[in-house]
């Protein structure tokens, strides 16, 4: 096998996020550190039973106004109030030149589900000639939440959705990877969101991927990533693999498939960041309430690192958030070392599907 080219590593300097802990790393840190989110079980009518853990209270006006947010989904929401966290904690660009420079990279599966089943049900249910809301077109789209985004902040640089289920996250952090490299942006808002809603649930719910006690989520974690300079970054992202290992016709070779798969993008990560797998402390996974796919995914991660470093699993915690998985992923590694000593520390986060994709990121402590 070819060497691979050793990638320039890339700074973290802002993290927003909006999770059923709350709002910003603090909170999702001390969750992750032994607090507790109340399960809560939805009425019957609308969400299956089974237990579920959203942003509490959640409305987009007291966090951007009355003006203009009438008609906006959740999904979006979220993505716009991590935005307006991120860019108020690093500052937002000033100039034409620093707007035109500035991107955004907004992982995702479909986007908002709600939105669909709701026009979906208009238009079956409502009396000719269909008396639909014109203003509930726009968050059927699934670039929605990342044109949004651009679009209040004045951001004119590449704007990217990026769809692949529960890897989304890590295809976004590649793309964004790559448009840098190329020289596309000067600096890119990156993340993943996803929304809770009835018919999600219901869906989760009859696939049975999920095990028994598994609640469903929901959240947004958006990170601004540049070039290393003078600003102290939270993390440095370094190698970011990603690959599709598509179902096989004998579902045990699938199964070793995606295990075997997600070594070998885990191996390219590491020596694509010139990291020895013994240096690996912490690993986020991504796959922790899926039958099945959890020990896949542990057994690829032994396979490449030689063991299951300090696994951090924050889909226990904050529900299966499915395309902000990866997103939440890195922000949970984040939390967790802001409260921690300084010192060395160079995690992974992994993810793996039931579509056959698999990713990995390499991220080091500055």
């Amino acid at each position: 096998m070819a060497t691979a080219v050793a990638v320039k590593p890339l700074a973290v300097v802002g993290a927003g996020v909006v999770s059923a802990a709350g709002y910003g790393l603090a909170p999702l840190g001390e969750l992750l550190r032994g607090g507790a989110v109340d399960a809560v079980a939805p009425e019957a009518g609308d969400y299956p039973p089974r237990a579920v853990r959203t942003v509490a209270d959640f409305r987009v006006a007291d966090h951007l106004g009355k003006k203009g947010t009438r008609y906006l989904d959740r999904l979006t929401s979220f993505g716009l109030v991590a935005c307006k966290q991120v860019l108020e904690e690093t500052g937002a660009p000033q100039t034409d030149e620093e707007r035109a420079r500035t991107g955004v990279v907004m992982a995702t599966n479909t986007g908002s589900v709600s939105s669909h089943s709701a026009l979906l049900h208009d238009t079956l249910a409502q009396e000719k000639p269909y008396q639909l809301n014109p203003a509930q077109f726009p968050n059927t789209v699934m670039n929605c939440a990342a044109g949004q985004v651009a679009i209040r902040n004045g951001l004119k640089g590449l704007n990217a959705t990026v769809a692949g289920g529960q890897s989304a996250g890590l295809f976004a952090f590649r793309h964004a990877r790559i448009a840098m490299t190329l020289g596309r942006a000067d600096r890119l808002l990156v993340g993943g969101v996803e929304e809770l809603s009835g018919p999600a649930a219901w869906a989760w719910h009859r696939t049975g991927v999920l095990a028994e006690r598994a609640a469903l989520g929901e959240g947004c974690a958006v990170f601004v990533v540049e070039e290393p300079g003078e600003r102290a970054p939270l993390a440095l992202l370094l190698g970011c693999e990603v690959a599709y290992f598509g179902p096989s016709a004998e579902p045990s070779g699938r199964r070793h498939g995606l295990a075997g798969g997600l070594a070998l993008v885990i191996e390219r990560a590491l020596e694509r960041s010139g990291v020895r797998p013994e240096e690996v402390d912490t690993v986020s996974l991504g796959a922790t309430q899926h039958i099945g796919l959890n020990r896949l995914e542990e057994r690829g991660v032994r396979s490449a690192l030689g063991g299951l470093p300090a696994p951090v699993r924050v889909g226990e915690v904050l529900g299966e958030t499915y395309s902000a998985s990866g997103a939440l992923q890195l922000a949970a590694l984040l939390a967790l070392w802001a409260q921690e000593p300084a010192g060395p520390r160079t995690g992974l986060v992994t993810s793996i599907g039931h579509d056959g994709n698999v990713g990995a990121l390499v991220v080091r402590r500055p």
